[in-house]
């Protein structure tokens, strides 16, 4: 059947409830249960074989055939884990007379199950990376101890990156195939890309300084 022809309804109070899509388990949840009901209506269809759903209804005399499931975990969580992996790979350049730090190339390699969208399942990666960049090099809030109140909130004092700052990141999936996850494969890929990409660039700049900085941003004040 074509894409075209599938009709998805959601966000109606009618509907039973369901999970958010925070946590970066939407599509393992929503695609669940799509999974599930269209291999429901493939077992009520019993088509046969080499016959187009078209031609089976046809037999049946039927315009349309629909089935309603109920997904849910199975267990396989209390047995094995379910989390998207990865490795990063930074490389900097430190100016030791002035302290600053650039980032020259970056690899990140993630194992999230079977990916559904290449391309967007890549910039999603691509944009966790440049936050961890952002978050050890340039981004810091300073508290007003007096009254409570973040003194830089606004983007002339609140440094983030641009693109001068950002270099070619590359990203790479290993093929994953998991059968325990749920039945498509899928794992989030919402918060992997960024966890590791202040590390490896806290690491690097270890490795090029010898000196090791936990307190980030790591800016030239730091190094010097």
């Amino acid at each position: 059947m074509a894409p075209s022809k599938v009709q998805v309804q959601i966000g109606d109070t009618q509907f039973p409830k369901s999970p958010g899509s925070g946590g970066s388990w939407g599509a393992a949840s929503y695609g669940s249960a799509v999974h599930e009901a269209c291999m429901a209506v493939r077992s009520k269809l019993n088509a046969s074989p080499g016959e187009t759903y078209e031609q089976a209804l046809a037999r049946r005399n039927l315009k349309e055939i629909s089935a309603q499931v109920e997904s849910k975990p199975d267990g396989a969580t209390k047995k094995y884990s379910m989390h998207a992996f990865g490795a990063q790979f930074a490389e900097v350049r430190v100016d030791p007379d002035l302290g600053m730090v650039k980032v020259t190339r970056f690899l990140g390699v993630f194992g999230a199950g079977r990916i559904l969208n290449h391309k967007t399942a890549k910039s999603q990666m691509i944009g966790g990376i440049v936050w961890g960049i952002s978050q050890a090099l340039h981004e810091e809030t300073h508290l007003d101890e007096r009254y409570g109140n973040f003194v830089n909130n606004n983007l002339g004092e609140y440094h983030v990156p641009v693109n001068a700052d950002i270099p070619n990141i590359d990203v790479m999936f290993l093929d994953e195939k998991y059968p325990y996850v749920n039945p498509l494969g899928v794992k989030g890929v919402g918060e992997i890309g960024i966890v590791g990409a202040g590390a490896a660039v806290a690491n690097a700049i270890y490795h090029a300084t010898g000196k090791r900085i936990r307190d980030l941003p790591i800016t030239p004040d730091k190094l010097l």
